[in-house]
């Protein structure tokens, strides 16, 4: 299982990268091949500075070797050996009116000191981060979700929207980071869902990534925006900064595992505000955009 999925993050890689390239028409991936020295490593691929993304990346990446001893303490085990792979994206657009937006998917096995796999599971998801609300593009993103979910369990949809909602949530604001989408974790083999179901459902997810995206982006890329605008993109990239500095498991998983910190942190903007005690005007698009982040809306 971990050859084969690791496989189709490869393509999917490929797949995305090549898409992004020719929506935004100027800039290319760069592309670092790189080596964790405990064993594995990935391939990051990073955009800058073009006419549509000002900065984004999509990285894949497959480590393995001895479980660290903060992860051992999680998990609750004495001496384990783990595999994780997984594909990574970021994508942050020059205008405020294109949103954010972030994708994961990945696997991971732990082993006993023989070698037997003892525990292995999916994870992963994607979610919007718009600065300026437009509610056909969230319906858009949302019902993409459900689609890809939908041919799996009619219950998915609802289910790992919940839980996106309630993931990246920035407690400490109380406000969510975005609009969400789809948050899975520790989906493991059992009676209603082997492990090859489980693969063919992540999967459907990661290709629906760039249906679910792309047609936003084509759509508000041109639109016009001004200085102040500009500004308040900037004030929430600060809460999507803190949000994953705080809160997001895989940073902190990376972190632990000595990850490669050039990948690791690629998902942060390049320009940030952090304004001090700022509130949107009152009836303002801005102050719209907060009041759907402090209370979640069903949006299909």
């Amino acid at each position: 299982m971990k050859d084969k999925f690791y496989q189709y993050i490869q393509e999917l890689q490929n797949t995305i990268t090549s898409k992004l390239e020719a929506v935004d028409g100027k800039a290319k991936f760069q592309e670092d091949l790189w080596k964790r020295p405990e064993g594995g490593g990935g391939r990051t691929r990073v955009i800058e500075n073009g006419n549509i993304f000002e900065k984004g990346g999509v990285n894949i990446s497959a480590v393995h070797g001895e479980l660290p001893e903060a992860m051992r303490l999680h998990f609750g085990v004495k001496d384990a050996n783990f595999f994780a792979c997984g594909l990574s994206l970021v994508l942050h657009p020059n205008n405020p009116m294109v949103p954010t937006v972030h994708a994961n998917w990945r696997y991971f096995e732990m082993y006993d000191t023989h070698g037997n796999i003892v525990e292995s599971w999916f994870g992963g998801g994607q979610d919007l981060t718009p600065y300026y609300l437009f509610e056909d593009d969230a319906k858009h993103f949302h019902q993409t979700c459900k689609t890809a979910c939908n041919k799996h369990n009619p219950e998915f949809y609802s289910k790992y929207k919940e839980r996106c909602d309630e993931y990246f949530y920035n407690s400490h604001r109380n406000e969510a980071r975005g609009i969400g989408g789809l948050f899975f974790d520790y989906c493991k083999a059992s009676k209603a869902m082997s492990m090859e179901n489980w693969f063919n459902f992540v999967t459907d997810v990661g290709d629906s990534f760039l249906e679910a995206y792309v047609p936003i982006v084509k759509k508000r890329k041109g639109l016009p925006f001004t200085e102040a605008q500009r500004t308040w993109q900037e004030i929430r990239r600060g809460r999507y900064v803190e949000f994953n500095l705080v809160h997001d498991k895989g940073t902190l998983f990376g972190l632990k595992t000595n990850g490669r910190i050039e990948s690791i942190l690629m998902s942060l903007p390049p320009h940030v505000q952090w304004v001090y005690n700022h509130h949107p005007e009152v009836g303002s698009e801005e102050e719209k955009l907060i009041n759907v982040l402090q209370k979640p809306r069903t949006w299909v």
